[in-house]
């Protein structure tokens, strides 16, 4: 672990001593590139402070030094009560106003895995009484970096800024967790909600020990999207050239499930679309309407656990999309799946501008089986500007690719 505190703090003494972030992009890449080196399990330190959640246990790991002091990290760890032999694992990494959740570790332990839950912004998981939502955690005194607004910390040497300790936390979070001899290396994932999502994003190009990622609402590409953070990271450099996780996800060979929801206010279906297309790895998509946005609303579908077993057992998504056959006014879907498919849905609009202010429209699509997969044909209403299908099965869902069409244009 010296070793690779040694490699990155030499990284970040390029920035330090003299070079020119404006136009360094390609060293201060190579400092995001190098946390994958973070391979070597961190020192685990007691919760003493924090009780126990019946199996859950609190603890702190060190982090990377910010600003030139030693940090640690707060997290939440829990093995399932029932196993047999070494079980696969996932890191979890929360959003906006979130923390290490406690019962987001619970619900991954009754699907059979391990989990370790984390807080990415120095923060612990004891409430502030009477602060608003957003602020209301405690920090501990070893915290790292908070986030500040959307990447508001961007003029800090890079290695002082939060998004790199976030990414770094995550990914010492997996050197820890697969460190366990319970836990089964090979098979441990990352899922992201919001913030998180878009840490897991990046961690994605970042870590190749990856098995899956799932990340949830959260992606890259958002210099372009059409609200804050559009306005925010349209005329930054610095995000385009470094922190935007398209930079990394061509690295990205894993399957990753990408969930979210048509509505959503904060990641636009189109950027999505734009960061599950730059990684080449086997991909599923599942976009739930009326998903709404917050920590409970992004892991309770169990899409997100469907998605894991299949990997962690099968080593693939248990459906993608294989095919998608467009015609002015019609189009043809294959979906390959070792789940039947039913119901399926043409979700679409006529509106424009962002996507999670546009008014979707569902209406019944056609699918029949063939061998082991499955078409979905639909037409697409006059004046349609985008649009997806959606398959079913049971209480999982299949979507199509986010799709434009010249009528948005």
């Amino acid at each position: 672990m010296k070793l690779r505190f040694a490699l990155l703090a030499a990284l970040s003494s390029l920035t330090s001593s003299g070079a020119d972030p404006a136009r360094d992009f390609a060293g201060l890449r190579a400092q995001v590139v190098a946390l994958g080196e973070l391979m070597a399990p961190p020192a685990v330190h007691g919760a003493e402070a924090f009780a126990p959640a019946g199996s859950i246990k609190p603890l702190f790991f060190d982090g990377l030094p910010y600003q030139g002091k030693a940090t640690r990290v707060f997290a939440w760890l829990g093995l399932p009560s029932e196993r047999t032999g070494k079980v696969p694992g996932i890191v979890l990494v929360h959003g906006g106003g979130g923390t290490a959740f406690k019962e987001w570790v619970q619900q991954w332990n009754a699907h059979g895995f391990a989990a370790l839950s984390i807080a990415v912004e120095g923060q612990t998981d004891e409430r502030i009484p009477g602060a608003p939502p957003g602020a209301q955690w405690k920090r501990h005194p070893a915290g790292g970096p908070a986030r500040q607004g959307i990447y508001g910390d961007a003029a800090e040497p890079l290695a002082d800024q939060w998004m790199y300790h976030a990414l770094a936390d995550t990914i010492l979070a997996h050197s820890l967790l697969r460190s366990l001899p319970e836990v089964d290396a090979t098979r441990v994932g990352v899922s992201g909600i919001s913030w998180g999502g878009v840490i897991t994003s990046t961690v994605l190009g970042l870590d190749a020990r990856f098995a899956f990622g799932i990340p949830i609402y959260g992606c890259g590409h958002l210099f372009d999207a059409a609200n804050q953070y559009g306005r925010a990271l349209g005329e930054s450099a610095l995000y385009r050239e470094v922190w935007d996780p398209v930079r990394y996800l061509p690295r990205a060979q894993l399957p990753v499930l990408w969930l979210s929801w048509p509505e959503d206010a904060h990641f636009p279906l189109d950027c999505q679309a734009a960061s599950y297309r730059a990684a080449p790895g086997p991909r599923l998509v599942a976009l739930l309407p009326g998903m709404k946005h917050s920590h409970p609303a992004g892991w309770n579908p169990p899409d997100g656990y469907a998605f894991a077993a299949s990997v962690v057992r099968e080593g693939k998504p248990w459906c993608t999309q294989t095919r998608l056959t467009l015609q002015p006014d019609r189009a043809e879907i294959e979906f390959t799946s070792t789940k039947p498919l039913a119901r399926a849905t043409l979700i679409s609009t006529t509106g424009s501008g962002f996507t999670g202010s546009r008014r979707w429209t569902e209406s019944p699509a056609r699918i029949r089986p063939q061998g082991d997969t499955w078409i979905v044909t639909t037409e697409l209403p006059a004046g349609t500007t985008a649009w997806f299908v959606n398959a079913r099965s049971g209480a999982l869902t299949v979507s199509s690719d986010y799709q434009e069409t010249n009528a948005a244009r």
